[in-house]
C-alpha cells in the first residue's frame, strides 16, 4: 500500500474520532509534540522500526515522545494502541504530519516560520504572528528560528509562500548580476 493512502486513512479517522469524543484540541497538542520529537530526534523512528522492541516498549516511547511524563488522552492512549496492533508504526510519522495538516484546515489554521539572523522579542513575535493573522484570516501558529549565516534581515515563510529579505540572499543576487553584467561586456 502506498505510505499516503495508509497515512491519510489513520489520520482520518483519529480526526473523526476526536470530533466525536471532543477531545480535538487535547490530541492535537499531543500529536504536535509527537511530531516535533520525530523532527528533533530521528532516531525516534528507527527505535519503532527495532522489531526488537515489544509493543509495550514502543507504546510507552511513543507516549513520552507526545506527552513527556505526563499522561495522555484516552482519545491518543486508543489511537496508539490501534496503530501498535496493526504493526503501522513505521509509518506514525506520516500520520501525525497529515493529522496535523487536516486539523489546520479544519480550524482555520495557518503555519509561519520567522527565521532571523537574532532573536526576536515577544512583542516583535506577537506583531507578526497577529498582522500575518489578520491578513490570512485564520489563527496563525508562528515558529521563530535564529540563523546567523543570513546575516540580517528576515526570512518568513507562510503556508506555501516565502518572502527572502535576508542581507545574504540580496548579496547573492547582487553578486550574479555583477556576473551577468560582465559576461555581457566581455
Amino acid at each position: 500500500m502506498d505510505i499516503g493512502i495508509i497515512s491519510m486513512r489513520y489520520a482520518k479517522a483519529l480526526m473523526e474520532y476526536t470530533k466525536g469524543t471532543g477531545a480535538e484540541e487535547r490530541v492535537y497538542g499531543e500529536v504536535r509534540m509527537l511530531e516535533r520529537s520525530f523532527r528533533k530526534h530521528p532516531d525516534l523512528r528507527e527505535a519503532l522500526d527495532n522489531p526488537i522492541l515489544t509493543i509495550r516498549e514502543k507504546f510507552s516511547l511513543i507516549c513520552t515522545a507526545a506527552v513527556g511524563d505526563g499522561d495522555v488522552s484516552r482519545e491518543f492512549f486508543r489511537f496508539i494502541t490501534l496503530v501498535l496492533k496493526n504493526r503501522r508504526e513505521s509509518y506514525l510519522q506520516y500520520i501525525s504530519l497529515t493529522y496535523l495538516s487536516l486539523y489546520r484546515k479544519l480550524k482555520h489554521i495557518g503555519v509561519g516560520k520567522l527565521i532571523t539572523s537574532v532573536p526576536v522579542s515577544r512583542e516583535v513575535w506577537e506583531r507578526i504572528r497577529d498582522s500575518a493573522s489578520t491578513l490570512l484570516h485564520a489563527r496563525m501558529e508562528l515558529h521563530t528560528e535564529v540563523d546567523p549565516s543570513i546575516e540580517g534581515g528576515f526570512i518568513f515563510d507562510i503556508n506555501d509562500f516565502r518572502l527572502d529579505a535576508s542581507v545574504a540572499t540580496q548579496l547573492k543576487r547582487l553578486k550574479q548580476q555583477f556576473i551577468d553584467k560582465n559576461r555581457r561586456i566581455v
